[in-house]
């Protein structure tokens, strides 16, 4: 596989219309399977999470925070969900309502609200033990903290300047910036 050239916006309608529909229904195991591992994924961030506790954290977003509310789904009851009528022939599930009922208001929402809820845990984590800079730590600011590990009276000094007043972990560098913000300079 190449990398983008423009990772702007994924291509794939382009593609998709040239697969063979035997690769379509092969392709959704791939896609399907790895709901079998979500347990383990919830299970693996409410170990981050119960971590973040036990280290003295509040203010830590839930899992809910990053599910959508079940009344903004778009079709939330099952006699108005769509159905693809295109599927292939060998995916005959994939024209069944329920299935679409199932995949739109649990397996799709749940997935990425619960990958998401990990990613920023881990972020969390990632900011308070260390709060060194890398070309991808500015990713990081939607789990900004109010100070890491290192920003304490024995280590602050070890830290480099950049590193010790970054506003992603450290609370009182982000108050600065807001107030040079508000007077303009």
């Amino acid at each position: 596989m190449k990398q983008c050239e423009n990772c702007e916006r994924v291509i794939i309608q382009k593609g998709y219309d040239q697969v063979s529909s035997i690769r379509v229904f092969f392709g959704l195991f791939f896609i399907y399977l790895p709901a079998i591992f979500l347990p383990v994924v919830i299970v693996s961030g409410l170990l981050v999470y119960t971590h973040l506790l036990m280290l003295g954290a509040r203010n830590l977003k839930t899992l809910s925070d990053f599910l959508p509310d079940r009344g903004s789904h778009r079709y939330s009851v099952l006699r108005k969900q769509v159905v693809h009528r295109g599927a292939p022939k060998v995916g005959f599930w994939t024209r069944l309502r329920l299935f679409w009922f199932i995949n739109c208001t649990f397996y799709c929402p749940v997935s990425v609200g619960v990958l998401e809820w990990n990613a920023y845990l881990v972020k969390v984590v990632e900011n308070w033990w260390c709060p060194f800079e890398h070309e991808k730590k500015a990713g990081y600011a939607n789990a900004a903290i109010d100070g890491s590990y290192w920003h304490n009276p024995k280590d602050i000094a070890t830290l480099v300047p950049e590193d010790r007043e970054n506003p992603i972990w450290n609370e009182e560098s982000s108050r600065g910036s807001e107030s040079k913000r508000k007077l303009g300079t």
